[in-house]
């Protein structure tokens, strides 16, 4: 009689398959998704469903309008490129949350009511893959936006580049373009960490009336809420001066603020008091960035 061809494992049960990954089924592990598959298939899917929109070229729009006028009427046009920053910054403080709250505080909750989430459960998809598709998906709409506005501001500072008066007198460095696209990356940067803020506030509500009282209380405190709070301490002496430049990084205003005027503004004049700490400030962004996206994560898997 001849031996038997397939001989049992050492369990005894005749199974010959691959170990298991713990805690899962060896048909779950054979099914799941590479990661980058499902990060492309969801970004694609916001660009299709929320961003390649007409209301998308009609915010592209009324950002260039709105940028092109106040650089134009304030003067800095006319002036240059370091002029033109000083007059954008303070309104850019104002639009960039308003436009990445508006692009992010349903982005999640859309999903969740529509029963998006609900479906996606039922498949290997892990929660950071739907935030970060979600997330990155509709950052591309907005970086876009405000980086095509920025830069459509260029052709005006040139056009009018003949007719500059004499740069400022206390300005020892020269005007730059450099300096100028360093502005549009940070303010890209920027935008991008309100958007964060904005989904991780679009995961953590549950209809779209809380949704739109934690966007306008998220917006305050954002826009407000975060430097009277500092002031307030400083005034209480729970911060002293001397640590005030640092203390700037905690609200991703001040710190964008402090970034932007200590390396595009600062870099031009002479020497002069720091009005922040660039190293602090840019620490201060990306702990928002990646703590917002973290909130938003921890939310969807609930």
């Amino acid at each position: 009689m001849s031996a038997p061809t397939d001989a049992p494992d050492a369990s005894g049960d005749g199974r010959t398959d691959a170990p298991d990954v713990p805690g899962e089924t060896p048909t779950e592990t054979a099914s799941r998704p590479a990661a980058p598959s499902v990060l492309v298939a969801v970004v694609r899917r916001e660009l299709s469903t929320a961003v390649l929109k007409w209301s998308s070229l009609a915010l592209l729009l009324g950002f260039v309008g709105t940028l092109l006028g106040i650089a134009w009427f304030g003067g800095g046009v006319q002036v240059g490129y370091v002029s033109t920053i000083i007059d954008l910054l303070t309104p850019l403080e104002l639009l960039i949350p308003v436009a990445a709250f508006a692009f992010g505080y349903r982005a999640i909750l859309d999903d969740e009511r529509r029963g998006v989430l609900d479906v996606l459960r039922t498949y290997p998809v892990r929660p950071w893959q739907v935030v970060l598709g979600v997330y990155a998906g509709r950052s591309v709409g907005l970086v876009g936006i405000v980086t095509a506005a920025l830069s459509f501001l260029t052709f005006p500072i040139l056009v009018t580049e003949s007719y500059r008066p004499v740069f400022y007198a206390t300005h020892t460095g020269g005007d730059s373009i450099g300096l100028y696209l360093r502005f549009i990356v940070l303010t890209a940067c920027f935008a991008m960490v309100v958007l964060a803020i904005a989904v991780a506030i679009s995961a953590l509500v549950s209809t779209t009336r809380t949704a739109i009282a934690a966007a306008g209380l998220g917006l305050f405190a954002l826009l407000f809420g975060a430097d009277i709070g500092l002031l307030f301490a400083l005034s209480r002496g729970l911060i002293a001066e001397s640590s005030l430049v640092g203390s700037l990084a905690f609200s991703p205003l001040s710190a964008y603020r402090g970034l932007v005027l200590e390396t595009t503004v600062a870099v031009t004049a002479g020497t002069g008091p720091r009005t922040a700490s660039p190293l602090f400030s840019a620490v201060g962004l990306f702990v928002w960035w990646v703590g917002s996206l973290a909130v938003a994560t921890f939310a969807v898997g609930r």
